[in-house]
């Protein structure tokens, strides 16, 4: 019997090997696809109508946020196109379904600069006064990858699978990879947070070289996106701030403050990895600061006396 279950298996195959999609992406297209084969038990692919599918749509709506919706939709529809390319079926039942529904907009959440400054100095301060080896050595990894997430504005991701090679303090270059493999390199500018990716890299050499990962945990293992969030976890409660932090909020704050600088939007989209300037548009809500600055600096109003 020609089931979804049957053909999921092949097409995620076909998406690792042949597409050379990411572990991630992969995860999501089985957690999809595994979600519509519940959700159409027993039912063979050649059966699946436009019906069937705006029904499914619906029951997505019902249950997620737009956000979430929109990419189950597009792994479910990535799955008929193939199906369709494989001569699997004779027509793709999407293609007499329109979808358009608006997302809304979800402006970035950052991090004020001072609380970025007072949770950095917490970690500093954590190292100073640090009674064991083992508590230092702790430390300065946290510091490394805290400083590192803020200088680059690069994905936790990213930085959880730096290699040794990858990251070049002589130039002070990072070589990423990002989504899809695409490869960015990005310059570190400020020496401080040189300097203490070259203490770190000193206390872990022996473990960094048998791991091969550039960020390791006490036990020569990489390290996980999961220990990065803990640790920010735990500086967040011993600065005593009220603000609830993730990784990704550095890089949004990088992305902001860079913008409220005045960086060319264009440069912020190469240093994030974005494909698309649309996406790197977003932080452009978020300047409310600068343009109060700038309506109350420039505007000629401020000129007029009446």
């Amino acid at each position: 019997m020609d089931t979804i279950n049957e053909y999921t298996k092949n097409y995620l195959e076909y998406c690792r090997f042949q597409k050379c999609l990411d572990e991630k992406t992969l995860k999501a297209y089985r957690i999809d696809l595994r979600q519509f084969a519940w959700q159409n038990p027993d039912v063979t692919i050649t059966a699946i109508t436009s019906d069937s599918l705006e029904q499914y749509i619906i029951r997505l709506h019902e249950q997620y946020k737009p956000k979430t919706v929109k990419r189950k939709i597009a792994s479910v529809k990535a799955f008929f196109h193939y199906l369709e390319y494989r001569e699997i079926i004779a027509k793709n039942p999407f293609n007499k379904i329109l979808i358009r529904f608006r997302e809304p907009v979800i402006l970035p959440k950052t991090i004020p600069l001072p609380t970025i400054e007072l949770f950095l100095t917490t970690i500093y301060n954590q190292e100073k006064s640090a009674r064991t080896p083992y508590q230092k050595r702790n430390a300065l990894r946290d510091a490394a990858v805290s400083e590192l997430l803020f200088a680059t504005g690069m994905r936790i991701s990213e930085l959880c699978s730096l290699k040794v090679g990858d990251v070049n303090l002589h130039d002070g270059t990072i070589l990423i990879y990002g989504k899809g493999d695409k490869e960015r390199r990005i310059q570190i500018g400020t020496e401080s947070v040189l300097h203490v990716l070259a203490k770190y890299r000193a206390a872990f050499h022996t473990k960094i070289q048998s791991c091969s990962h550039f960020f390791v945990n006490q036990s020569g293992k990489a390290l996980s996106d999961q220990s990065v969030r803990r640790m920010i976890n735990k500086y967040t409660a011993l600065a005593s701030i009220d603000q609830h932090i993730t990784p990704h909020m550095f890089r949004h704050t990088f992305a902001t403050s860079l913008l409220e600088a005045d960086v060319d939007i264009r440069y912020i989209q190469e240093m994030l990895g974005h494909s698309s300037i649309n996406i790197t548009e977003i932080y452009t809500h978020v300047t409310v600061a600068k343009q109060r600055n700038i309506l109350a600096t420039k505007h000629p109003r401020k000129d007029f006396h009446i």
